[in-house]
């Protein structure tokens, strides 16, 4: 749980607040599909290796640009509850600064209830398709760096 010196982001924590009034697996399935429909569909010529997350079942590509210190993610999935999971990544962290971003924990999606209602595998997914999201801004931010040295 985000210490209280921490809070979420105002979109992570509307998503978050949304989870938790939803007491009903099946309707907590539903709001994720929801972010699955909304995910705008990644170019093809940028479902490559290097953007393809590791350790997933499904097939998971995510992108980042840093454009005036915020993040823009894009990502897709092969699978529908996966893409969902994208999905509120991309909703909850889109528009963040980098720190922001390497600063979170993901450890609101205890929060959601989803962490009980995911199978093992989805729920490793979770956490995967998280640290790329992180480790793609961290790549973004150094590029950055080296660029104006």
């Amino acid at each position: 749980m985000p210490s209280a010196s921490r809070p979420l982001p105002p979109n992570l924590d509307r998503i978050v607040q949304r989870f938790q009034q939803i007491t009903e697996s099946k309707r907590r399935y539903e709001y994720l599909l929801w972010f699955a429909k909304r995910v705008p569909e990644l170019l093809e010529a940028e479902q490559i290796a290097a953007n393809q997350v590791p350790g997933c079942v499904s097939q998971v590509y995510i992108t980042a640009e840093v454009h005036h210190d915020s993040v823009t993610f894009c990502g897709t999935s092969d699978a529908q509850i996966t893409k969902g999971l994208v999905g509120l990544l991309i909703e909850g962290l889109n528009g963040l600064t980098p720190n922001e971003i390497l600063q979170l924990t993901p450890d609101f999606i205890q929060q959601t209830g989803l962490d009980v209602s995911l199978t093992p595998s989805r729920s490793n997914g979770f956490y995967n398709i998280f640290r790329f999201m992180q480790q793609a801004v961290a790549a973004r931010m150094a590029a950055t760096a080296s660029s104006l040295n």
